[in-house]
């Protein structure tokens, strides 16, 4: 398996990360060619709204969570939906013909199983929900019942995403495993290591991306290669709103800070508190914003608050008038791929490839 890293020479933006539903897609100067696309593991939508910047049509999808997954019927209005676990849509007969012709298949299996931050291997087998309200189920597994769904519909390209962890430690089985698989059934692979923050978004986000095409086809290598110019929280803070103000501990802690803290638990170590609470980060104005996460544990080292719901969306290139309804909105977004980052890489999918079959 061979695992291409970033190659920053090349400028290819042409997607806003500050923009509205309403402004329509595709995004400016993009053709719409309406290649097909049909999404796993949809959750808010990021990838969706990527794909359709991009110039495709985006049939729908699969989502596990019934709230999420009407937040997704509510901005996205698709085709076609199903609101189950992957494992029942791969058993279904009675999918629709167009399912079967599809130009990109795309997924992105929960990956806390496999995060540098997470549980890792101890969770590996073991059922979870991500949220009150959701069913149990095994998430390490997920990877492969995608690759069966991706062999079960045949689309001429895939695409696979997930956190930098699975190429890491014991969890390269996982890695090694998808691409044997995929190979052995046709398919010719490349990995890719991407960061967000270098493709038009202001986050650093990094993530894997198993980008697969059918052998038939005998296409070049794709090349991804983005350098977009970083764009530092200062440049999308905002202060418009009420913003969510720090319990009784965060401020106290938020007080003792200093520069070279990184989350509220390097701050606790310093002045000798126990080591936790290092998923409550620290917002720094002059750097890109840290990877977004579900849990709205983001604080302004600037300021003593919480990124309000305008940061949240342009930090994570979501549209500003997206209907959240009843949901959190760093849990949506920090679930999703940023639908630039999508964006460009469906582009470059269908400039490189699509566009020559």
């Amino acid at each position: 398996m061979v695992v291409y890293a970033l190659s920053v020479d090349l400028n290819l933006n042409n997607f806003n990360y500050n923009w509205n539903l309403k402004d329509g897609y595709p995004a400016e100067g993009i053709d719409h060619h309406k290649k097909k696309v049909f999404g796993t593991f949809i959750c808010g939508g990021g990838s969706t709204m990527g794909y359709k910047l991009a110039g495709y049509d985006h049939l729908g999808g699969v989502e596990f969570d019934k709230q999420v997954s009407e937040v997704y019927k509510l901005n996205h209005n698709p085709k076609y939906l199903y609101t189950e676990d992957i494992r029942e849509f791969n058993k279904r007969n009675d999918l629709p013909k167009e399912l079967y012709a599809l130009d990109i298949l795309d997924g992105s299996p929960p990956c806390s199983t496999f995060s540098i931050a997470g549980s890792r291997e101890k969770a590996w087998g073991k059922t979870k929900k991500f949220r009150e309200g959701q069913a149990l189920q095994t998430l390490d597994d997920l990877v492969f019942v995608y690759c069966d769904t991706i062999l079960k519909l045949k689309p001429k390209v895939f695409v696979l995403e997930n956190v930098k962890g699975i190429i890491q430690g014991n969890a390269k089985w996982y890695s090694k495993e998808i691409y044997k698989k995929m190979s052995e059934n046709g398919y010719s692979i490349q990995v890719f290591i991407l960061n967000a923050a270098s493709m038009g978004v202001p986050q650093r986000r990094e993530r894997i991306f198993f980008i697969g095409h059918k052998k038939e086809f005998n296409l070049q290598k794709l090349e991804l290669k983005f350098n977009e110019k970083e764009i530092l929280f200062k440049d999308i803070k905002n202060n418009s709103l009420s913003n969510k103000k720090l319990s009784k501990e965060e401020l106290s802690l938020w007080q003792q800070r200093k520069y070279i803290d990184n989350n509220m638990a390097d701050t606790k170590k310093r002045i000798g508190l126990p080591y936790t609470r290092f998923n409550t980060v620290y917002i720094k104005d002059n750097k890109v914003m840290n990877t977004i996460v579900a849990n709205d544990n983001a604080i302004l080292y600037s300021e003593s608050r919480k990124l309000n719901k305008i940061e949240y969306c342009l930090g994570g290139a979501y549209p500003l008038d997206y209907n959240f309804n009843t949901m959190i909105p760093s849990y949506l977004i920090g679930m999703s791929v940023p639908p630039v980052m999508t964006a460009q890489i469906a582009n470059q999918i269908y400039n490189q490839w699509l566009s020559k079959l």
